[in-house]
């Protein structure tokens, strides 16, 4: 008859031989991604997790899927039902969703993805994580891109008044809103259509980042470039994990995390957004780009024409619970000024 007495454990054998075990478990994390594998997005999201994986001792893994699991406008909830456990995506995507990642997305924020990315990080646990809009998610880190940039594919643009009969592809959020405010014609796409809509001629320009140039290939249709002192736009992503899966991970390594996320790893993607946007606007000069810099009519015509973006949001994140609006918005400004 087979002893019903249970055997020992690895690890009461360890403790019985006088050494402590070391620990096997390894959880490894589906990663998405619905840029190309090239793209810094999808770059920054595997090398985080390489640096997590090193700091954990290799008890956390990633495996980034071949495919995007979800359109992009769909990957916050795709993370939230399981169907991946990493990811990233825009707020703006799903617009009347996300009203507080509007905040980020501001005319005139800063030239730099690291300073606008940490103070929104800073921000956002102060002020916004509590209202929970990523329910059913772990908020990994909130960021945003370098500045908004125009191009296009007509003619220089130097006034509001150049943008008539030119149609443009623009994300969603907050450069939607702007986009209506100067009365341009605009197309709302994510990012990846970007080639498709400019080759077919569907758009003539559109409304960017220096770095999604190169990212989508877009060099060779682009001819003219027109860059807004503090951004015409910044728009705002968070890297998200499936709640469950979070709760999967050992406390250990819960704080391990802890500790790469949030205004670390806010500063570890804008320094990709930077350094890739510096890199584009090389490869655009070599390809006979002609760029030109907003001057101080165009800037203030600017202002004038989006003075109640602002305005509109406060009133709309009040209402959806955050107190003191506009003291906020102004100290996201302060905390980009601070950021070194």
């Amino acid at each position: 008859m087979r002893s019903l007495k249970p055997a020992l454990t690895l690890g009461a054998l360890g403790a019985l031989l006088g050494f402590a075990p070391v620990a096997s478990a390894q959880i490894t994390l589906t990663m998405s991604s619905w840029v190309p594998p090239s793209h810094l997005l999808t770059r920054a999201q595997s090398d985080w997790c390489g640096e997590v994986s090193k700091a954990t001792s290799g008890r956390i893994q990633c495996n980034l899927l071949p495919k995007p699991v979800s359109p992009a406008p769909a990957t916050f909830d795709a993370v939230r039902d399981g169907l991946v456990d990493l990811s990233f995506s825009v707020h703006g995507y799903t617009p009347g969703r996300y009203v507080m990642g509007k905040m980020a997305e501001m005319p005139f924020l800063g030239d730099s993805a690291v300073a606008t990315s940490v103070a929104y990080q800073r921000i956002y646990e102060r002020h916004l994580a509590k209202l929970d809009e990523h329910k059913g998610m772990h908020v990994i880190t909130v960021f945003t891109h370098g500045p908004g940039v125009i191009f296009n594919n007509k003619k220089p643009i130097a006034s509001l008044a150049d943008m008539d009969g030119i149609k443009f592809r623009v994300g969603g959020g907050v450069v939607n809103d702007v986009g209506k405010a100067l009365g341009a014609n605009m197309t709302l796409k994510p990012a990846p259509q970007s080639y498709e809509l400019l080759s077919s001629g569907v758009v003539d320009g559109v409304w960017f980042p220096d770095e999604s140039i190169v990212s989508f290939k877009l060099d060779k249709l682009v001819k003219y470039r027109t860059a807004v002192p503090g951004g015409l736009y910044n728009t705002s992503f968070a890297l998200v994990m499936n709640e469950a899966t979070w709760k999967k991970i050992p406390k250990a390594d819960q704080e391990i995390i802890n500790k790469m996320s949030g205004e670390w790893a806010a500063r570890f993607i804008g320094r990709y957004w930077d350094e890739t946007d510096e890199a584009s606007r090389k490869v655009q000069r070599e390809a006979g780009v002609q760029s030109i810099t907003a001057d101080a009519k165009f800037v203030a015509d600017f202002k004038a024409k989006t003075a109640s973006i602002e305005a509109d949001w406060i009133k709309e994140a009040e209402a959806k619970g955050l107190k003191n609006a506009a003291a906020v918005l102004a100290e996201f400004r302060a905390e980009i000024a601070k950021v070194k």
